[in-house]
């Protein structure tokens, strides 16, 4: 399993916007091959500030997979505009 980490920074007066396309963006996620799941979650301490956590597969699962696909291009509609900064991804794996 692939854990893919991002933080995301939500432009000011815009978190509850994000909020509800991000609601409409999960079912696109959850819809993919190699997907598992993902939260969000709110930063308590920044505002704007969120951590977004999605588990898959395998990396190609995410970066081939979803990143190549006609929904990801749904989801970057829905989302992309949000973030000021634009997030770096990170992808980690357990050690046992």
């Amino acid at each position: 399993m692939i854990l893919e980490v991002a933080i995301l920074h939500v432009k000011a007066q815009q978190a509850a916007e994000f909020e509800a396309a991000f609601r409409v963006a999960s079912a696109i996620i959850a819809s993919m091959n190699g997907y598992r799941r993902h939260e969000l979650r709110r930063c308590l301490e920044a505002e704007n500030q969120y951590l977004l956590l999605v588990e898959w597969d395998t990396l190609e699962a995410h970066t081939l997979g979803f990143r190549g696909s006609a929904e990801y291009q749904e989801w970057r509609k829905l989302l992309h505009h949000f973030y000021d900064p634009f997030p770096t991804v990170e992808h980690y794996e357990a050690i046992n």
